[in-house]
């Protein structure tokens, strides 16, 4: 066995964690630019905590709260600009995957003089110090090394790309958070949509990372733990209340767990094919990205078990898989099946164009999926 392990995030759980761990954030820097949304973080407490504990330190901060849902390398840019212009030393990110993603970016910005080409195709030599409080249970982008933009020119950096922005993806050590604070108190107004989506999301990972080329021991004792901990939370999903804070705080810190889980599973074994295919569901259909890599997952793994079972030089996973579900598959697609409602609709022309595109994911992927199987997954997950 090799095994190469690395997770330098530091994870502080329980509630009010931000205050009370509040001084682990002194020795990041004197002044913080805080990466978050217009709303949530304002809604649900989570910056009030964050501005109460800088201060408490004795540091100051400078606010971006213009991050989209689906962030943009422009709004990236802005937020490192806004770093560089006033001084900030460190980055906190308050948010979901969103904000999480951009400050990551923008912490790679505010010190390194990058074009829009060079930021995707790019290593690094320096970052701010970066340190996260996630408000949703799914992207676990608290506990990887990636960041996930809109893409928005074409290679010279200027021309609108065609078609409309392209979601791509950087990775760096240099983007793994020091601090990443979990209080499941910033979830408890969430609605059901928002709280089953990022729960697909933060599933899919784990299931994902259990089936890639880069699977490790370690990696998938830790996907078996986040799927478990999921899947005793399925019936309260299944049941969500009219009213979000009837959704149990126990269940909310359960799923936020889980969620950061999942992404130390995925900063080790990477994603497989349904996040590359999903991408094209939430650029060109504003999909919400959990939902996106939902619709994905049954066909996707329908097609694992039918290689496994035809092709005796792939080693079998369902059956593991399955396990850690603790059920079979016919019964976990019902309950995805319940989860997602009805499907969303596609024309034949564009689930053609999409299937013909390479995907990022297909060679990380266990069964090396072809490009025809790419359009059977395409066609059998939408309408």
């Amino acid at each position: 066995m090799k095994l190469d392990y690395l997770m330098p995030a530091r994870l502080l759980l329980g509630e009010n964690c931000v205050i009370e761990q509040r001084s682990l954030l002194s020795p990041l820097g004197k002044k913080a630019l805080i990466v978050m949304g217009k709303n949530s973080a304002r809604k649900n407490g989570a910056y009030a905590d964050a501005a109460k504990a800088l201060e408490a330190n004795g540091q100051d901060h400078v606010l971006y709260d213009q991050v989209m849902e689906n962030p943009t390398d422009t709004c990236a840019f802005e937020a490192g600009n806004l770093a560089k212009t006033t001084g900030c030393d460190f980055v906190l990110s308050i948010g979901g995957g969103s904000p999480m993603d951009a400050a990551k970016a923008a912490a790679v910005l505010a010190v390194n003089k990058i074009s829009k080409e060079e930021l995707f195709n790019s290593s690094f030599a320096a970052a701010l110090p970066l340190a996260a409080i996630p408000t949703t249970a799914g992207t676990g982008s608290e506990t990887t090394h990636y960041s996930v933009l809109m893409d928005t020119t074409e290679a010279d950096g200027k021309t609108p790309r065609a078609g409309g922005p392209a979601k791509r993806s950087i990775a760096s050590p240099l983007f793994f958070s020091r601090f990443a604070f979990l209080d499941a108190k910033y979830l408890l107004w969430l609605g059901r949509n928002i709280t089953v989506n990022t729960t697909l999301d933060a599933l899919s990972h784990a299931i994902e990372g259990m089936l890639t080329l880069r699977t490790n021991y370690l990696s998938n004792i830790l996907a078996r733990e986040s799927i478990a901990m999921i899947m005793d939370c399925m019936d309260d999903l299944l049941s969500f209340p009219s009213e979000p804070s009837a959704f149990s705080a126990e269940k909310r810190e359960k799923l936020l767990l889980a969620s950061s889980l999942a992404g130390m599973v995925i900063a080790q074994s990477g994603t497989a094919l349904p996040h590359s295919m999903g991408y094209y569901f939430t650029a060109n259909w504003d999909t919400a990205h959990g939902r996106a890599n939902g619709l994905l997952i049954k066909s996707f793994l329908s097609l694992c078990r039918e290689k496994e079972k035809k092709d005796p030089s792939i080693a079998p996973r369902i059956p593991g898989l399955s396990a850690a579900l603790g059920m079979d598959m016919e019964r976990f697609f019902d309950l995805l099946e319940r989860l997602l409602g009805i499907r969303e609709k596609a024309n034949k022309t564009e689930l053609s164009a999409w299937s013909a595109q390479p995907m990022k994911n297909a060679a990380n992927t266990y069964i090396k999926p072809n490009q025809e199987e790419i359009g059977q997954i395409f066609r059998e997950s939408v309408g």
